[in-house]
């Protein structure tokens, strides 16, 4: 049988864009075919090893095995010292679980993680491993760059500027950025207008995400008023406070804060909306060189036009002719970019193929079997 073993040191159920793309890629694994297990830690108090509980979260009807192991860890349950708990439990967690359930893993059987230290432990054992790698960090370049010359670990990476960063084998590595799921926008109904909308969390790793910028282009622009800004995302108390601020300036009428709504009721406010927002702040490394943001594609597919903050990663997004750009934090550059925005025609529904998540699967899979046929350590798909 066509397997892969799918093991992250993420939680399931959770509201973030990182479980939802490793579900999603899940979802079209099973339906191109391939047997899926799903291992994962339970280190938060609503983690939930379930199938059940994991199609009702994300809205799919896929079959697969789910494995949540155990984390006595204190990642997850202490709140101080974060970042080196996070390190710590993540090394020890990931070393435990592959030396428990796959000390002797069949020769040829197939890995596929985003975890540097799953990958590290699992690159001792005779598989083949495919490592999706979506930012850097010191840990995971040590990691990579040791691992690099390992023939059995095949690389999968969010865009060209990680594959150049660690320069690995063309052979064995492939640039595919993140999609979208065509079944969300089943049955949408949304009456479009010429709104706005941000759609995503409203801080990044500790950071806030440049949001207030949006606010401040609104409070000095009678142009911008004409359209409504719809903000989507959380933490609610990040969305709270963004609100308090709208309402202090008194664009209410204009700007609407709604934090965390449900996949179905973002699906139709995107689908309602003219223009899909990028922005961020350039402190953070990933967002500035290597993101390739889930809502872009979702923009996309919903039938926006996209204004993005002038990053090197949104210039190398797919279909980024459909992107007009402003420099960061200018007001000027930014009202410009919403008018002409508004103006512009959006994709035709004939294009949106090439960015669906059925379409990243193939790809993947064939770059596995490709792999196989050079003579590398063959993942059996």
């Amino acid at each position: 049988m066509n397997k892969i073993t799918y093991i992250t040191y993420q939680s399931f159920p959770a509201e973030t864009a990182n479980s939802l793309q490793t579900i999603s890629n899940i979802k079209y694994f099973v339906r191109n075919n391939i047997s899926v297990s799903l291992y994962f830690p339970l280190r938060e108090r609503g983690s939930l090893g379930s199938l059940e509980v994991i199609q009702k979260q994300y809205g799919i009807d896929e079959d697969f095995e789910v494995c949540g192991v155990k984390h006595f860890l204190p990642f997850g349950r202490i709140g101080k010292f974060k970042k080196t708990v996070f390190h710590v439990s993540h090394f020890i967690w990931s070393g435990w679980v592959i030396n428990k359930y796959f000390n002797q893993p069949k020769k040829g059987e197939v890995f596929f993680t985003r975890s540097e230290w799953i990958l590290y432990f699992l690159s001792k054992k005779d598989c083949t491993i495919i490592f999706e790698c979506h930012q850097t960090s010191k840990v995971r370049n040590f990691l990579v760059r040791k691992l690099i010359k390992n023939d059995n670990i095949l690389f999968v990476f969010l865009n060209d500027s990680l594959r150049k960063f660690y320069k690995t084998p063309d052979n064995r590595s492939i640039v595919l950025h993140n999609g979208v799921d065509p079944e969300s926008f089943l049955n949408t109904d949304s009456k479009k207008d010429n709104s706005l909308i941000f759609v995503g969390s409203l801080s990044r790793f500790g950071e806030k995400r440049n949001i207030d910028f949006l606010i401040d282009c609104y409070e000095q622009s009678d142009e911008l008023r004409k359209y409504k800004l719809k903000i989507i995302g959380g933490p609610e108390k990040d969305a709270s406070e963004l609100m308090h601020t709208v309402n202090k300036k008194g664009l209410a009428s204009s700007i609407f804060v709604y934090g965390r709504l449900t996949r179905r009721e973002t699906i139709e406010k995107i689908c309602g909306s003219k223009i899909g927002i990028l922005i961020n702040s350039s402190k953070n490394l990933h967002s500035y060189l290597y993101t390739s943001p889930l809502k872009y594609f979702e923009y996309l597919y919903g039938g926006l036009n996209v204004v993005a903050i002038d990053y090197p990663s949104h210039r190398e997004l797919p279909m980024n002719d459909r992107i007009i750009y402003f420099s960061e934090n200018n007001v000027k550059e930014f009202i410009d970019a919403v008018v002409r925005s508004i103006k512009s025609v959006p994709l035709q529904e004939i294009q949106y193929k090439s960015i669906d998540l059925d379409t990243r699967a193939k790809k993947i899979i064939g770059f596995a079997r490709k792999a196989r046929l050079e003579g590398l350590e063959p993942p059996t798909l």
